[in-house]
């Protein structure tokens, strides 16, 4: 019997609206039963059913898609599951965890670089976002246009194409941001001095992590020995170790439009009876930032701060469009889910790469609960 992929499909496709209607019901009538085991009266009754039915798509959605694979990923990183063995996993316990955090140095460079992602990668967006959203809450012309402009890269996103045409303005040789740095150091020598001194602070900073990362600070030493950059060095984004780290950072700040959306935001609530009030007192611009603006900023900066962290110890897109085929420099701008992914999908071992994502969740939470913990400190809520 010849098979027909479209009549497949749509018995598939039938197969699944009919799979929803009844999980929608079976939803609502367990609900309605619960509340009528509760004395809930007979209108509460109908009222559950209709509440739950209509939520159930999603409750449902959520409990095959969500938690049942994330109680399948826990009893998986307990075992040797791999997709590829005809062999049933064997339960090792934490045997995949003591490889992880005793014995694997490539996870534990993973760590190192998603750290240096997020340590120096999130002040830096966060600090464009937080100067654009200032520059934008002027009142001038044609800022709409601005605000589209700097809005545009979310839309974009981390998809292939955008990050393949990144690359392409990466290239060390022929790439437009190396042919605009060229032509303006050329054109105010002084600017020249400045990015050199930022290319020799940026490649000490980056061997110092590698060496973290291996064990050995030679390739740091050599950065010492050889001193200030030559007139013509431009940077080698997506050509060296030490500059695979920054080309992602570079990428970072250039998606933070949401944070500075987030900002203008908050700009546009500070109340301007503040600012009138301390440039009555004589405050300059700057102090009026400092002791006004900025302060009550804070819960947005907090907000951002934590979206940022997670998705930062998260990244992944840009690490594997831009290095995937070039694996010398996949050590130097690996990140954890990285890691993850190369375990998982490129190896297939699923137990070890289940292990690795349960121990991204806890490095996520502990870190997100810190900044929970000490918000109090710095975050101002009164006038909110």
């Amino acid at each position: 019997m010849v098979e027909n992929p479209y009549l497949d499909a749509i018995l598939t496709a039938i197969a699944a609206i009919i799979f929803i209607i009844i999980s929608c019901f079976a939803v609502g009538w367990l609900a309605r039963y619960i509340a009528k085991l509760t004395g809930a009266s007979r209108k509460e009754q109908e009222n559950t059913f209709a509440g739950y039915l209509f939520a159930s798509p999603w409750i449902v959605g959520f409990l095959i898609f969500v938690i049942v694979p994330l109680g399948f990923s826990l009893y998986w990183s307990f075992t040797d599951y791999r997709v590829i063995s005809s062999e049933p996993a064997n339960w090792v316990g934490l045997e995949n965890y003591a490889q992880l955090i005793i014995n694997d140095d490539g996870f534990r460079a993973s760590i190192i670089n998603t750290l240096f992602l997020t340590a120096i990668g999130l002040p830096l967006q966060m600090g464009v976002a937080l100067l654009l959203a200032v520059l934008l809450n002027q009142k001038l012309q044609g800022v709409r246009v601005f605000r589209m402009a700097f809005y545009l890269p979310v839309i974009l996103g981390f998809n292939t194409a955008v990050l393949l045409s990144w690359r392409l303005m990466l290239n060390t040789g022929t790439g437009i941001i190396n042919q605009i740095i060229r032509s303006v150091t050329q054109a105010v020598p002084p600017i020249g001095y400045v990015v050199r001194g930022g290319i020799f602070f940026q490649e000490l900073t980056s061997a110092f992590f590698l060496g973290l990362s291996s064990g050995s600070f030679n390739l740091m030493t050599r950065v010492w020995e050889a001193g200030f950059p030559a007139a013509n060095r431009v940077p080698l984004w997506v050509e060296s170790p030490m500059w695979t780290k920054m080309s992602v950072i570079l990428l970072m700040i250039w998606g933070a439009g949401a944070m500075m959306l987030i900002f203008l935001a908050g700009l546009k609530n500070i109340p301007k009876e503040l600012h009138e009030a301390a440039e009555v007192d004589g405050a300059s611009s700057w102090k009026r930032f400092w002791k006004v603006t900025f302060p009550l900023l804070t819960p947005y900066i907090f907000y951002n701060l934590i979206v940022g962290l997670i998705a930062a110890l998260q990244i992944f897109e840009p690490i594997y469009v831009l290095y995937r085929d070039n694996q010398p420099l996949v050590p130097s701008a690996q990140s954890m889910v990285y890691y993850l992914w190369q375990a998982s999908f490129s190896h297939f071992e699923i137990g070890y790469g289940s292990a690795i994502s349960w121990i991204i969740l806890i490095i996520i939470l502990i870190i997100t609960s810190i900044q929970f913990r000490v918000q109090d400190r710095w975050v101002t809520y009164e006038l909110y």
